[in-house]
């Protein structure tokens, strides 16, 4: 993970969404965009219209398949061989970037001989992609004058979702589609301030710009700035947490709008942590399935009720305006932990979200050119590192953070856990377009009456070997429990694969599917799951 954030930064997008309209070739990998990502599922099908290529990576038949030029229907789980078979092809047939490898890259040999043996014959055993297609969607990136990668968590949630990013970011260099307009390395951020959580420092590494904890002058630095001598060794992941609240080296936990009751993997581990804790405080705009186990529930503010800032995933920074007073008791965020901090021992006197604004941009170089001045009159893209600098629409234009990028030479990983006798379909999960995240919000409005449950979608074929009609209940089973749900028949999803959303308590998917996570990104493995299913 360290070369992936030396090379291409945050994991915010490397370019814009206007990018997407500018490019002419489009590779989609892992992600149902026009179900998780609506607006950016609009730019798409707006720059096929316009005469951009489009390449569909993925295993269900999702709608933009229906605008690709190439769908490859991959295996669940073959993403790592099916990207190594393309730079195969890539190169053996000498349509790579030569000046851009010998000018900003290092690593290419090592990186040539892992790929020499993913040939696209090799690859189509494993993947179920046709050779001649994986050769096709080939040259049709390389040869692209301007050409970028979208991707989401069909990617990255797996025990190997670090090699899948490297793996996409091989192939950018390898092109050269990096560093201008209309290319990149864009991931599609899965709520509207994740980029501004990570940004802000909302990881276990980091303080905010991705200064790192353990760098002795950025400690320094925010230990002189907020007057005490702060930790200089990264904290816990998220999965890290749980695993320490239920062995008990945890006792307390503060759970801020997130709702890992429905959210996180093996679901049921995550009650009992949340038991095992001596004290639970979360801090939500509902009561959540998550808050029914809290020793303290502290009413937050929604979005139209405080000032602030979003930062979206092209690197946006976008003013939010409190539009209504404070419902009840509820709070602004900064407001309620600038209480709890000064209860605590530690003042924390700030007057507004401006304020706080004003001393993060001091203290973050990419941020320190944008002021709310600036953002009642537009939004910024960071890094935007001085008061007279327009923001920066694509990264990497003359070099990557760390100077040269790195080639990684990606082997073959398999999902933790396959399919076999006793669990023998491939359980995927993911979003549906009416509902956001755990549904704390879209249950509660419209969104509810257009679709107040989840359905599994399940291949007729297999439907009919299972004596199963659309619209009959099932157990789904995997080696963490089960979970009942409605069956829909539909050919978008190959034989031998299920997919359902985690929206939904009644059939809370969560429950079951897999905590197995990636060793450097410590990401859990959601997208693979092995499962049987029995007709109730």
């Amino acid at each position: 993970m360290a070369g992936l954030a030396a090379a291409f930064g945050s994991g915010a997008m490397t370019n814009s969404f206007e990018d997407i309209m500018e490019t002419e070739l489009i590779m989609l990998i892992g992600s149902n965009t026009t179900e998780s990502h609506p607006v950016a599922g609009y730019k798409i099908k707006q720059a096929v219209k316009k005469g951009a290529k489009l390449i569909v990576i993925d295993p269900r038949n999702i709608e933009l398949a229906g605008y690709a030029d190439l769908h490859l229907q991959l295996k669940p789980g073959t993403n790592l061989p099916l990207l190594n078979a393309l730079a195969h092809v890539i190169i053996e047939e000498g349509l790579y970037n030569e000046e851009f490898i010998r000018e900003r890259t290092e690593g290419f040999d090592a990186y040539k001989d892992t790929v020499k043996d993913y040939s696209p014959e090799a690859v189509a055993e494993i993947c179920g992609v046709p050779a001649e297609k994986i050769r096709e969607a080939a040259r049709m990136y390389a040869k692209a004058g301007k050409a970028m990668i979208l991707y989401t968590m069909g990617i990255t949630q797996f025990s190997f979702g670090t090699y899948g990013v490297l793996a996409v970011a091989n192939l950018a260099m390898l092109t050269g589609h990096v560093g201008k307009d209309g290319a990149g390395v864009n991931p599609l951020r899965g709520q509207n301030n994740v980029q501004g959580a990570c940004d802000m420092g909302g990881l276990p590494n980091v303080f905010t710009g991705y200064q790192r904890v353990d760098d002795p002058a950025a400690n320094e630095k925010f230990s002189k700035a907020w007057g005490v001598k702060l930790p200089e060794k990264p904290g816990l992941t998220l999965g890290e947490m749980f695993d320490g609240a239920l062995k008990g080296s945890i006792k307390a936990m503060y759970i801020m709008g997130e709702n890992p009751v429905l959210s996180d993997p093996d679901a049921r581990h995550i009650e009992e942590a949340l038991k095992n804790l001596d004290f639970l405080v979360v801090q939500d705009i509902f009561l959540t399935e998550t808050a029914r186990f809290a020793d303290v529930v502290l009413p937050a503010a929604t979005f139209a009720e405080k000032d602030g800032t979003f930062t979206n995933t092209e690197r946006r920074v976008q003013r939010v305006r409190k539009a209504i007073p404070c419902v009840g008791e509820a709070k602004p965020d900064w407001e309620i932990i600038a209480l709890v901090a000064t209860k605590m021992g530690y003042p924390m006197n700030y007057s507004s979200a401006e304020e706080i604004f004003d001393e993060m941009r001091t203290l973050t170089p990419s941020y320190a050119g944008i002021t709310y001045e600036r953002l009642e009159k537009k939004s910024l893209q960071w890094p935007c590192p001085a008061p007279d600098h327009p923001g920066t629409k694509f990264l990497h234009s003359d070099k990557f953070v760390r100077g040269k990028g790195l080639f990684h030479p990606i082997p073959f990983k398999e999902p933790e856990e396959k399919p076999d006798s006793e669990y023998p379909f491939t359980l995927i999960t993911g979003r549906r377009l009416y509902h956001y995240h755990t549904g704390t919000m879209s249950r509660r409005s419209m969104m509810g009456e257009h679709m107040p449950e989840d359905h599994l979608e399940m291949n007729p074929a297999d439907a009919k070997k299972l004596n199963v009609n659309d619209g009959d209940r099932v157990r789904v089973t995997t080696r963490r429990g089960s979970v009942e749900i409605k069956v829909a028949l539909t050919d978008k999803v190959p034989e031998g694969t299920v997919f359902a959303s985690f929206h939904f308590f009644e059939s809370p998917v969560n429950q079951v599917t897999n905590p197995a996570r990636d060793p450097l990104a410590k990401t859990p493995e959601l997208k693979y799951s092995a499962a049987k299913i029995e007709k109730l």
